[in-house]
């Protein structure tokens, strides 16, 4: 890789940083001398910097693979405004678009392409790249590659067929999160077992990770929010539930939105720019939200459900306090969550046999002859497929997930509107119609400028990226395209998909899935080690809740951080024996009046709230209050 600029001009330049963070320099320094490098810097680590810089230092273009279209979209923007010239081959593009965006990368002296990993399956793009001035390959979210990650993506295994491309080419791979066994897929699958790895500590001094036992987690949730108004995110399960609290802190006084994957881009924008602007508190999400955010002033995570697995929780809890600010990562739990999380996880794990069932039924819902299929893509609803065959819904999701983990299936999960057409009149007959027809002439005008090819055959187009280009709200747009199918000009379908669905091998029923057995079994095993380790984590009072993060990530003989849960629980077990007893004696003198909850006594009492519930263990421990089955407080009779 021959360097012509100085990287810290580049980084005072366009990023206006005056030094590099540790160990990024470091990391710029190997790929300048041409060796291959793997980059473990935690969440808002500054991972993209450990290979912006160097590319832009270097002669040629960077080609960079990341997982999600959203991320990808960010850091082109980002960088399309620093003044740095990119591009991205994201989903949807015609091929029209695509051809001409390789063509620009070959000759326009750009400096980043991004793909998705997807893209390298593709014989186009692999021969276009072969053209390209490839300086550098980075391979974001490199934890995607492994079976052993919690985001593992079959196409990522694709990423090594670019060392192959440019042996000489420095590769550096980057991720936020991997134990050593991922570590270890990460090298042998993009054959750079040779690699310089450069690992920063995994831990974050100043985020408090909290684990707290609640009865009622919407008051402990409104009491953590009204005593920190910042910025903060609420993690949650489901999409209902999304809403539902939402609504209920915007009716106790605090601004929130919610976020999941269902909601239109445009709403998804909107929502995002009010939260990021200030202009709302908190952010009710799933786990689609977040990767590739970057909101340094965020002061609470909440999750109010238990984390899938330990890699995914640290990720969230990680955009809380990247501008060095005290900050919060609070699970709230309750005695059932346990149990919930091993039915939704563990129970619902499919085994050989079912996958084989969804496998066979999956065929035949498509129609697909034994021998055929590989390659042919569809349209799925999933709703509709376990209603037609009485499936249950969570595990047949789960079989879903292994086939296409195990590259027999790719399931794209889309929650959207796919719309295609195509003109089936003349163009001389199309521009007659719109002269008459005044009112359809710019969207139609829009969308023979944007997707080539819709005269010869059926074009899948975006609505939203024409009304966008038209600055025209999307409902327009679609009125307009009604209007010219009812008219006879074009041929128009409009369907809502859950996802979709690629056949990748042909169908070969009980053979194709003998063959992913052993995989089948592993990866549940796998799930299994998972959900141990976050019971592990919730249930362990005694270690320093930082401690066992980073032992987790294999950091040991770590200090504790003084400031987590167990840190801070530890600390208030020395209360002074003459303000326990004080403590003590004003809970039994209320407790005899009636039984109360610790809620009760917390808002009466005026002593710190962890004394409090500090002292009530003690008196538990000791016999002389017990416990009622409304979960109140009473005082032992005699």
């Amino acid at each position: 890789m021959s360097t012509t600029t100085e990287p810290l001009h580049i980084l005072q330049k366009y990023w206006g940083h005056e030094s590099f963070r540790h160990p990024q320099r470091q990391v710029i320094n190997a790929l300048a001398d041409g060796r291959d490098a793997l980059v473990l810097l935690p969440t808002g680590g500054g991972k993209s910097v450990c290979f912006q810089v160097p590319a832009l230092a270097g002669k040629g273009i960077c080609i960079v693979i990341s997982p999600l279209i959203a991320l990808i979209r960010d850091q082109v923007e980002n960088l399309k405004s620093r003044g740095i010239k990119a591009a991205a081959l994201t989903g949807g593009m015609p091929y029209g678009e695509v051809d001409t965006t390789l063509d620009n990368c070959i000759y326009g002296n750009y400096k980043f392409l991004y793909l998705s990993p997807e893209r390298l399956q593709q014989e186009l793009v692999i021969e276009r790249l072969k053209q390209m001035p490839v300086s550098l390959i980075a391979i974001d979210e490199a934890h995607c590659i492994s079976q052993w990650g919690n985001d593992f993506r079959p196409a990522y295994r694709n990423c090594g067929i670019l060392k192959e491309m440019f042996p000489d080419v420095p590769l550096v791979a980057l991720t936020a999160s991997a134990t050593g066994k991922v570590v270890d897929d990460i090298l042998e699958n993009l054959h750079i077992q040779d690699a310089a790895v450069f690992r920063k500590s995994f831990a974050r001094p100043n985020i408090a990770y909290m684990v707290f036992e609640e009865e009622d987690k919407l008051y402990r949730l409104l009491r953590i929010l009204h005593k920190n108004p910042e910025s903060s995110i609420v993690y949650v399960r489901n999409r209902k539930a999304t809403v539902e609290i939402s609504e209920h802190l915007k009716a106790n006084g605090i601004t929130a939105g919610f976020f999941h994957g269902g909601i239109p881009a445009a709403d998804k924008e909107e929502k995002l720019r009010l939260w990021l602007g200030g202009n709302i508190q908190v952010m009710v999400a799933t786990n689609a939200f977040g990767m590739g955010i970057d909101k340094p002033d965020v002061r609470t995570v909440i999750h109010m459900n238990l984390p899938e697995n330990m890699e995914s929780y640290y990720q969230e809890a990680g955009r809380a306090g990247r501008n060095g600010e005290k900050a919060f990562a609070v699970i709230l739990k309750h005695r059932g969550d346990e149990s919930v999380l091993k039915k939704q996880f563990l129970e619902q794990l499919p085994d050989t046999a079912f996958v084989k069932l969804i496998y066979h039924k999956l065929n035949n819902y498509f129609q697909i002859p034994y021998g055929e299929g590989e390659n042919t893509e569809f349209s799925f609803n999933f709703n509709s497929f376990c209603t037609t065959y009485r499936l249950s819904p969570p595990r047949t999701y789960n079989s879903l997930k292994l086939l296409d983990r195990n590259s027999v299936i790719s399931l794209s999960e889309q929650f959207g509107r796919k719309t295609t057409l195509r003109f089936t009149v003349s163009s001389g007959r199309l521009f007659h119609y719109l002269e008459k027809n005044p009112g359809a002439a710019r969207a139609t005008q829009a969308i023979l400028r944007t997707y080539g090819g819709v005269f010869e055959g059926e074009t899948r187009i975006v609505p939203q990226l024409i009304a966008k280009k038209l600055n025209t709200p999307e409902k327009e747009i679609l009125t307009v395209l009604e209007q010219l199918e009812k008219d006879g000009i074009i041929a128009y379908q409009a369907e809502n998909t859950d996802a979709r669905i690629t056949f990748l091998v042909p169908r070969e029923d009980d053979i194709t899935i003998n063959m992913i057995a052993r995989e089948i079994k592993k990866q549940n095993r796998q799930k299994q080690e998972e959900i141990a380790s976050v019971i592990r984590y919730i249930s362990d009072n005694k270690t320093c809740k930082s401690r066992q993060i980073l032992s987790y990530f294999g950091e040991t003989d770590t200090p504790d951080c003084g400031i987590c849960s167990v840190c801070v629980s530890h600390k208030n077990d020395r209360i002074p024996a003459g303000i326990w007893n004080i403590i003590a004696e004003e809970i039994l003198k209320m407790l005899k009046t009636a039984p109360l909850s610790s809620r009760d006594l917390t808002e009466t009492l005026t002593f710190r709230e962890q004394y409090i519930l500090r002292v009530l263990k003690g008196l538990l421990e000791e016999g002389r209050i017990s416990i009622n089955d409304k979960n109140q407080y009473q005082v032992k009779p005699d």
